[in-house]
């Protein structure tokens, strides 16, 4: 699977043991950094992973921060994007299973990074349900048309 890949200055070194952890695992991982532990802002990684999965340039994307919520916050203004903060099996299990997530977030300060890669690599594994949940994500894709 294609996956697009950003972190801010506080998920660097998340970002890169979850870059180096999913090369292994056969991803195809599109880095849009940073590039280091130097300050920086979220939201510009946040929105360079959201646009790369809306016009479909990766197929996923994960953001790292300190909290995860930023990152979320910012992808989640992009068209088609559905972003969820990931913090434990469940909440990650149920972002895919019923909420379609397209982008795993999470947070340096929150986990230590082999969680996060851990979260991350059942993120992709876990599938979406469809049915009823299916009603819903389309309901939240309209809104994006209309606010």
């Amino acid at each position: 699977m294609k996956i697009a890949l950003g972190a801010d200055h506080a998920g660097f070194e998340a970002k890169e043991r979850l870059r180096e952890r999913l090369r292994a695992t056969g991803h195809e991982v599109v880095d849009v950094g940073t590039r280091s532990t130097e300050s920086c802002d979220y939201p510009d990684f946040a929105l360079k992973v959201a646009r790369a999965v809306a016009d479909r340039t990766a197929e996923r994307g994960m953001l790292v921060c300190g909290t995860g919520i930023g990152m979320a916050m910012a992808a989640n203004k992009v068209a088609g994007i559905r972003a969820a903060v990931c913090t434990d099996e469940f909440t990650t299990q149920m972002s895919r299973r019923h909420n379609d997530a397209n982008i795993f977030c999470a947070g340096a300060r929150v986990l230590p990074a082999e969680r996060i890669a851990f979260l991350a690599e059942l993120f992709l594994k876990t599938e979406f349900e469809g049915g009823r949940h299916l009603r819903r994500v389309q309901k939240i894709t309209e809104a994006e048309g209309r606010s």
